[in-house]
C-alpha cells in the first residue's frame, strides 16, 4: 500500500516519540538451534505496516520466519537492545562496483545496490559475472548511452559486458578519440533508431531492471522522439525509465524543469513508470509537486536525492565546458574540487586535467543545496540513493583500508548523513527508513519485480535483508578531504543479506551473500522496428479520392491496411 503524506506525517510524529537508550550490541553462539539466526530485543520498525515495537526476530534459510514477543533461540544470536532492526537499505543509483567501495556501502547499511542510472552493456553476461561473488544483492538496467554507443561509435570494439566503471572510465573517451562523440552527439536516423531500440529491447528481454538513461549527457544528440520511443520500449515490459534528465543542473527556468517534463509527459502518455534521478538542483520543488500529482492519479513515479551539497562526475562532461559552466554563476576555483590532487582547480587546471585524463572524476559544489537539503529529508517518495562512485582500485580491493578511497564521500556516508541530518531536523525515524528501504522496494515491486515485493519490509515471510543501527549514534564520518573520503559510517554494527551477516560487530565480512535482482529472461523480444508505411496506417487516415465510389475507396483502404 502507498502511504499518504498526511498519514505518514501524523503516524511518524507519534512513533518518533518512542525513545530507546543506546547500548552495546554483542553476538554470541546459542546452542539451541530453533532458527539459523535470531535478533533479540531490538526495536523492529516496518514502514509499510507501521510496526514499531521491541520484539524478537527469527531467521531461517534467509527468510524472516517470525517476529514475536516470545522467547526464541537460534544457532547465532544478536542482542539488539537499544538498536533499530530495520529493512535493509536499497540503493537504485549505485556505481560502487569494486571491492573497496562495496565494502564502504555495506558499512553504510546497504543490502541491495543496483546501478539503474548508467546501467550495463550485455546485461546477461553482467549478471553471470556477479554470480556467487558479490556481498550485496545486485542488479542493473540497460544502458541507453551504451546502446547508442554501439550504433553511433562502431569503431569502438565492445566485447563482453561493461558497467559504470568501464563506461565512464574508458568507453566514453574511446568513442570520442576520433573527434566525434557519437553516443553523445549523434542524431539517429530511422535505421539507427531501430538499431538502438532493438538493442535496448534485447537487454530488457535478458532481464534488465529498467532503462538507465543519462540523457543529460546526450542532450544535443538524443532527439525527443528517440527519448519517447525508448520509453515506449520500456512500457512494453512494464519497466521504468530512470533518467539523469536533459538540462540537468541548469540554474534557470524554463530549461531546468523542461528536462523532467519531457520524460514525465512520455510516461503519462504511455502509462509507464518513471524515476527522476538526483533531483538535487534548481526546480526540484516543481518536479516534486508534479510527481505527487501524478501519483495521486495512480502513476508509478518517484524521485531521489543524495544528502550532499556537491556532485561528482567525469571531468570531460559537457557540463564543465567554459561556456556552459559560466551559466552556473560559480567560478571553477570556488566549486570544482579534484579529490585525487586534493585541490580546487582553476579554469586552466581544469582544461589541462580534462585533456590529460578525461575520465578523471571531480567534485563540484552547489551553494544552493545547503538551503534545499533539509526539505529533501521530508519529501514523500523521494528516496535516498547515493550515486556512489567506484574507488578505481579494482574489484579485488576488499582488504584495502578506507583511507585509500578517493572520490565523493557519498559512497561511504550517504545513509549516515541522512540519519544525522534527520536527527538535527526532527524528521521521524520511520519516514527516513521509508526513504531508504520501503519506497524503493515498493516502486520497483510495482513494476512487477517479485524480488522487490519481498524486500524493504520487516515482516514474516520477507527476505531477511536487515540493517541494525543505533538511532542515537549512527552518523557519517566521510569528508571531502583526501584520506577521509572513505571514512565509514559508525553506528551500524550489523548488516544482514539474505540471512547472512555481511557486517558483524561493525566489521565487513567477505561473504558472498548477494543474490541477483532481475526479471525473468524471455525467449523473444517485444519491439517491432518502426516502418513508415505501418506508422501511417496506425496514425493517419487513408487517402480518399472524390473520383472513386465510396465502396471502392473503402475496399482500397481495407486492402492497404492488410498489407
Amino acid at each position: 500500500m502507498s502511504l499518504s503524506f498526511k498519514r505518514i506525517r501524523n503516524q511518524f510524529t507519534a512513533c518518533s516519540a518512542l525513545g530507546l537508550s543506546a547500548g552495546l550490541v554483542f553476538s554470541q553462539p546459542v546452542f539451541a538451534q530453533d532458527f539459523d539466526l535470531v535478533i533479540l530485543n531490538g526495536r523492529v520498525m516496518d514502514p509499510e505496516t507501521m510496526l514499531d515495537a521491541v520484539l524478537n526476530v527469527g531467521i531461517t534459510d534467509g527468510i524472516i520466519q517470525t517476529i514475536t514477543a516470545d522467547e526464541i533461540t537460534g544457532a547465532e544470536t544478536i542482542f539488539a537492545k537499544g538498536h533499530v532492526v530495520s529493512p535493509g537499505f536499497i540503493d537504485f543509483h549505485f556505481h560502487a562496483l569494486d571491492g573497496l567501495s562495496l565494502k564502504l556501502a555495506a558499512l553504510d547499511g546497504v543490502t541491495t545496490g543496483m546501478d539503474l542510472e548508467i546501467g550495463a552493456i550485455n546485461v546477461g553476461d553482467w549478471y553471470s559475472a556477479k554470480a556467487d561473488a558479490w556481498p550485496l544483492n545486485y542488479g542493473t538496467g540497460v544502458s541507453q548511452e551504451g546502446a547508442r554507443l554501439r550504433v553511433h561509435d562502431p569503431e569502438v570494439d565492445i566485447d563482453g559486458w561493461y558497467d559504470a566503471p568501464l563506461i565512464l572510465g574508458g568507453l566514453r573517451a574511446e568513442a570520442c578519440a576520433d573527434g566525434f562523440c557519437g553516443w553523445q552527439d549523434g542524431r539517429s536516423d530511422l535505421g539507427e533508431l531501430n538499431q538502438v531500440l532493438s538493442i535496448i529491447d534485447d537487454e530488457l528481454r535478458q532481464g534488465a531492471l529498467n532503462i538507465a538513461s543519462t540523457v543529460g549527457y546526450m542532450a544535443n544528440g538524443l532527439t525527443t522522439y528517440e527519448m519517447f520511443k525508448t520509453q515506449e520500449v520500456g512500457s512494453f515490459y512494464g519497466r521504468y525509465l530512470g533518467a539523469h534528465v536533459r538540462f540537468h543542473g541548469s540554474p534557470v527556468t524554463p530549461e531546468a524543469p523542461l528536462g523532467f517534463d519531457e520524460i514525465l509527459a512520455n510516461a503519462m502518455a504511455l502509462d509507464a513508470p518513471v524515476a527522476l534521478l538526483h533531483n538535487n538542483d534548481y526546480g526540484w520543488w516543481e518536479n516534486e509537486e508534479k510527481l505527487q500529482a501524478a501519483r495521486s492519479q495512480g502513476y508509478n513515479v518517484w524521485s531521489e536525492y543524495y544528502p550532499y551539497t556537491a556532485a561528482s562526475t567525469s571531468i570531460s562532461s559537457d557540463f564543465f565546458q567554459p561556456e556552459v559552466y559560466a551559466t552556473f554563476g560559480v567560478p571553477y576555483e570556488d566549486s570544482m574540487y579534484d579529490p585525487i590532487a586534493d585541490k580546487f582547480l582553476t579554469q586552466s587546471e581544469y582544461e589541462a586535467t580534462r585533456d590529460s585524463d578525461p575520465s578523471r572524476l571531480v567534485v563540484v559544489f552547489s551553494p544552493s543545496r545547503k538551503i534545499w537539503l533539509p526539505y529533501w529529508l521530508r519529501m514523500p517518495h523521494m528516496i535516498v540513493a547515493s550515486d556512489s562512485i567506484y574507488s578505481g582500485k579494482g574489484l579485488d580491493s576488499w582488504d584495502l583500508d578506507p583511507s585509500e578511497y578517493q572520490g565523493h564521500p557519498r559512497t561511504a556516508g550517504t545513509r549516515g548523513t541522512v540519519f544525522r541530518l534527520g536527527r538535527e531536523q526532527g524528521v521521524p525515524l520511520m519516514f527516513t527508513i521509508a526513504q531508504m528501504s520501503y519506497w524503493p522496494a515498493k516502486h520497483l515491486g510495482d513494476t512487477g519485480l517479485q524480488d522487490m515485493k519481498v524486500r524493504g519490509r520487516m515482516q514474516e515471510g520477507m527476505v531477511a535483508d536487515i540493517t541494525i543501527f543505533d538511532p542515537v549514534r549512527v552518523r557519517d564520518n566521510a569528508t571531502y578531504k583526501a584520506g577521509q573520503q572513505g571514512n565509514p559510517t559508525t553506528g551500524i554494527p550489523y548488516v544482514i543479506v539474505n540471512g547472512k551477516l555481511v557486517v558483524k560487530d561493525g566489521s565487513f565480512q567477505k561473504v558472498w551473500a548477494g543474490q541477483p535482482i532481475r526479471f525473468p529472461v524471455e525467449d523473444r523480444g517485444r519491439f517491432e522496428p518502426i516502418v513508415v508505411k505501418e506508422w501511417l496506417q496506425n496514425f493517419a487516415i487513408q487517402p480518399f479520392s472524390v473520383h472513386q465510389s465510396g465502396a471502392d475507396s473503402l475496399a482500397e483502404a481495407g486492402s492497404a491496411n492488410s498489407e
